[in-house]
């Protein structure tokens, strides 16, 4: 029986050190242990030479690595730290996947999966995170996950591939289907919906979309930059995208003409497509020093 490929001791040491998982009470023992399951699954089947498993986990992102095993092994500061920083990514791809932030739903199912709530005979338990290997950035994994999700309820009630374990795989975000002749009609309708109903918005709520898409700003660095606590934010953006999508419902009925069945084939259309649809774009940038210092005179 082959053997599978190793890392040398020394080599795993210095990527630990460059990984920082001792914020994580990982022990090098383990990192080593994640280290080379990635390089299992690399080069399964294969048999590299020393150096080019040293260049192989050369190119891994082990800071992101080191997290994911941290949460996965389920220590506290980890997974707070993720929540902090991937919650505000997760939430955009998914708006990316939805303008009208209809996929939120589908982030909000991964942490559970994330978490890890079922459990071996054991009592370990079953992280999403086992399925992390470190080729690709943690936010690029994450994506594609959301991404399968996304493609899964699209197929709701056909046969679905399983979650590959490869996270470098290239993951299919398109149904096969015939082009839609009403799709371009689709995407400038809810554009013109969207703008309107961005537009009147309060101003306030406004800043709060543009720093969170715009300008890309965590909860946290909107509630400084605004005077609000994180949960606030969080509980605003909420409510102000339920608001832009009851509106944009309205506009597409009354001011585009578009019934039930056709406001259905609309939202599909464009969930399926955004296309040029740029919901940043769309909200326009907000310079955020002077939304700073408005708040600040107030």
């Amino acid at each position: 029986m082959s053997q599978s490929p190793r890392v040398a001791a020394p080599v795993a040491a210095r990527l630990f050190q460059k990984s920082q998982a001792s914020r994580w009470a990982l022990s090098v023992e383990r990192f080593h242990g994640v280290l080379e399951t990635s390089v299992a699954h690399a080069f399964a089947g294969k048999h590299p030479a020393d150096h080019e498993i040293e260049r192989y986990v050369a190119s891994l992102h082990v800071e992101d690595l080191a997290l994911a095993c941290g949460c996965a092994a389920g220590q506290q500061a980890a997974w707070d730290h993720f929540i902090r920083e991937y919650r505000p990514a997760l939430y955009r791809s998914a708006d990316a996947i939805d303008p009208t932030g209809g996929a939120r739903d589908l982030a909000d199912s991964l942490y559970a999966e994330l978490f890890g709530l079922r459990e071996h005979a054991d009592g370990t338990r079953q992280s999403l995170f086992r399925y992390y290997h470190g080729r690709s950035s943690l936010a690029t994994w994450l994506r594609a996950v959301l991404s399968q999700r996304h493609v899964d309820r699209l197929r709701a009630g056909r046969r679905t591939d399983p979650l590959p374990e490869d996270d470098s795989a290239t993951i299919d975000q398109t149904i096969s289907s015939p082009p839609d002749p009403e799709r371009p009609r689709f995407v400038a309708a809810m554009r013109d919906a969207l703008a309107a109903a961005i537009a009147a918005l309060s101003p306030r709520d406004r800043l709060r979309l543009g720093c969170y898409y715009a300008q890309d700003l965590t909860l946290a660095a909107i509630g400084r930059v605004l005077r609000e606590h994180e949960s606030t934010v969080s509980r605003h953006l909420t409510r102000t995208r339920q608001t832009i999508r009851q509106a944009v419902e309205r506009s597409l009925r009354t001011k585009h003409g578009l019934d039930d069945p056709a406001l259905a084939e609309c939202f599909r259309s464009v969930i399926n497509d955004a296309g040029p649809l740029d919901l940043a774009e769309i909200i326009g940038a907000v310079p955020v020093r002077k939304i700073g210092s408005q708040e600040r005179s107030h």
